[in-house]
């Protein structure tokens, strides 16, 4: 399951320094590597101390984490959905991605120029929602200009149903509402999945701030931001970009030594690593052997036989029966043999839904 954040924000926001963090190719040393596959794709590793204990069991020839891309997406400026900046080459990007991550500048500094003149993160946030919505606001325009005419000529039911959807769209993008913020029923998301609009994305706000307050955890400018966020259910993660720059040239021992002397427990990208994962409503299973112990993204409430499908497309549909074993189980008694014993080793069918932590046995037949 390849998933996807888009980080985004106004020019000399720190968007471009907390990307750098991300893709310094000699991190591939440590033990959660960032690597780099495209220049602006970084693919970073979800740190698991579960997938570590199923590697010490098992010895694996081969160990395979869960990974998850963040994109940096250049050229947004006001304007952007005119054609300004990058604009059109902008906006196709982030429309392809699972969530946004906002950049956005809360430090002052003389010597670093702020696109706007000042510091004002609410400010800079909405410069971006707009240039969003009008995007959006043209798809839907252009979208109900042609869909009405079938809708009232032929009174196929489908299609009035995507003209409501749509006027509803159209409105809340006029009143300057990002779709993330409107109310819609199953219906209205699966007729709004083919359109792909940005602003009905989830998106996490990271509050860049300087080395001083990233220690403290707030400062002026991030709770402003928080107190914006909260009113839409967005989360923000408080991080210093260019600290977590300079944390990605030193090993994991240098790194648990600065972030201590700094006053700071944990890295800030980890942080943002877990929110993004947590937003998206993803969780973690496992398949574990002497051949390799790897771990699988899926979505929260996806079933065994969809779980199974992520593997391969015959194990869903041979699917016979998973084998489970929980994560605690195996860390409590120590070994598969041991969980096997204790009669804690599952057979579930095809309506199971697979937790956090679920170690798969899939059987399947084709």
């Amino acid at each position: 399951m390849s998933l996807q954040a888009g980080i985004v924000g106004l020019p000399n926001v720190g968007k471009s320094t907390l990307f750098n963090a991300i893709t310094k190719k000699h991190i591939l040393a440590a033990n959660y590597p960032f690597a780099t596959i495209e220049p602006n794709v970084g693919v970073v590793i979800v740190p698991d101390t579960r997938l570590d204990y199923l590697v010490s069991l098992y010895k694996p020839k081969s160990t395979v984490p869960t990974t998850f891309e963040f994109i940096d997406i250049a050229g947004l400026v006001s304007g952007a959905s005119s054609g300004e900046g990058l604009g059109n080459k902008f906006l196709s990007h982030i429309r392809d991605v699972d969530a946004i991550v906002h950049v956005v500048r809360c430090f002052d500094d003389e010597n670093i120029t702020h696109v706007e003149g000042a510091t004002d993160p609410i400010r800079d946030v909405e410069i971006i929602n707009t240039e969003l919505i009008l995007a959006d606001l043209e798809i839907a325009s252009n979208r109900l200009g042609k869909i009405q005419k079938k809708a009232e000529t032929t009174k196929d039911k489908e299609a009035i149903k995507e003209v409501h959807t749509l006027e509803k769209v159209q409105t809340s993008l006029e009143k300057n509402i990002c779709l993330r913020n409107v109310a819609f029923d199953e219906d209205e998301l699966l007729i709004l999945k083919n359109f792909n609009f940005i602003t009905l994305k989830k998106v996490i706000y990271v509050a860049n701030v300087d080395e001083v307050s990233a220690s403290v955890g707030d400062n002026d400018y991030s709770l402003k931001l928080k107190e914006y966020a909260e009113k839409e259910n967005s989360s923000v993660v408080v991080m210093c970009a260019k600290l977590e720059s300079d944390l990605a040239d030193l090993d994991d021992k240098e790194k648990e030594t600065f972030l201590k002397d700094v006053g700071i427990a944990s890295s800030g990208l980890d942080k943002l690593i877990f929110v993004t994962y947590d937003l998206l409503g993803l969780a973690t299973f496992f398949t574990a052997g002497a051949d390799e112990c790897r771990a699988w993204t899926f979505r929260k409430g996806m079933k065994a036989p969809s779980c199974a499908g992520i593997i391969h497309s015959d194990f869903e549909r041979g699917f016979i029966r998973a084998e489970i074993m929980s994560f605690n189980d195996i860390y409590e008694l120590g070994s598969e043999l041991k969980v096997k014993e204790k009669g804690r080793m599952r057979v579930e069918g095809k309506d199971y839904l697979i937790q956090d932590g679920d170690i798969c046995y899939f059987r399947f037949n084709v």
